[in-house]
């Protein structure tokens, strides 16, 4: 068996693993499923995007906290359409245009949370077919913890906006690809999406060292 299969196997027995161990638990496995499979497809990214900082043997390094339903929470969706476009920061120092989509209001935590979501206008410009996408980065009090610390990233399609309600899965957040290496434009999350509160769900921080230039 080639090492690339027993890497898969080994994270297969692994999911299996944390299935009956969270089940045991009294947690959903269905959704335990769900999530499983949407990190396999994250992983399988990697090897498939030709500009990824990552290699088969690297995404071994990958780490997530377990899933956990209390982190999908429904946010009420504010359409803000003449929200002027402003410049978006990058870790690598450039800029890229951006706007703000709308208003996020949820509760977390036991307390109501608000952040932005925004649409990447410099995206759209080099391809419309994007113009349906958004964009919601953030901050929270695990970063440089247990997470990444330049925070991270939750992906979303207009489409998956339903009556003025979107699904804020915080299970499927991910790091930024300026946690595995230099060299990319990874947007700093504006501070009016940095949460006072430990999002303790979705993608932990690269378990490999990275060298930096």
């Amino acid at each position: 068996m080639s090492s690339n299969n027993m890497k898969r196997l080994r994270n297969i027995i692994i999911a299996l693993s944390l299935v009956s161990q969270l089940a045991a638990q009294g947690v959903d496995t269905a959704f335990i499923h769900q999530i499983s499979q949407h990190r396999e497809e994250y992983k399988t990214h990697f090897l498939t995007d030709p500009r990824s900082p990552l290699r088969a043997q690297d995404t071994a390094y990958l780490d997530f906290y377990a899933p956990d339903p209390a982190w999908h929470i429904p946010a009420r969706l504010t359409l803000t359409p003449e929200a002027a476009p402003f410049d978006m920061l990058t870790y690598s120092g450039v800029t890229r245009l951006y706007q703000q989509y709308g208003i996020l209001d949820f509760e977390a935590e036991g307390k109501a949370q608000q952040m932005r979501i925004y649409q990447n206008l410099t995206l759209i410009a080099k391809d419309s077919s994007f113009r349906d996408y958004l964009f919601l980065p953030f901050k929270d009090l695990t970063n440089a913890q247990t997470t990444y610390g330049g925070g991270r990233y939750l992906d979303f399609k207009t489409g998956d906006i339903n009556d003025n309600t979107l699904i804020l899965d915080f299970n499927k957040c991910y790091n930024p690809w300026c946690a595995y290496s230099d060299g990319f434009n990874c947007p700093v999350p504006p501070r009016e999406n940095h949460l006072k509160m430990e999002v303790t769900a979705g993608e932990k921080g690269y378990l490999k060292k990275v060298k930096r230039e």
